[in-house]
């Protein structure tokens, strides 16, 4: 269920996602990572702002070998 009357610049795990275009675990994993921060909401329900989203979405993501969407040296 989503938050109703969210405040104006703040989004959910769902909003955030369809917003970058990716599911909403990907979110979780970019808090997990430390690439997003939470701006408030519970543990199960937080909320992000915008300009946070944003600035995630385009960060840089350290990648592995054997990730995809990577390319072999």
């Amino acid at each position: 269920m989503e938050h109703i009357s969210l405040p104006p610049g703040l989004l959910t795990t769902s909003m955030a996602a369809h917003a970058c275009g990716v599911k909403p675990a990907t979110i979780r994993d970019w808090v997990r990572r430390g690439i997003l921060t939470r701006a408030g909401g519970s543990p199960k329900r937080p909320y992000y702002r915008v300009p946070d989203v944003t600035e995630a979405m385009l960060a840089t993501k350290p990648c592995r070998p054997g990730q995809r969407g990577t390319t072999a040296a």
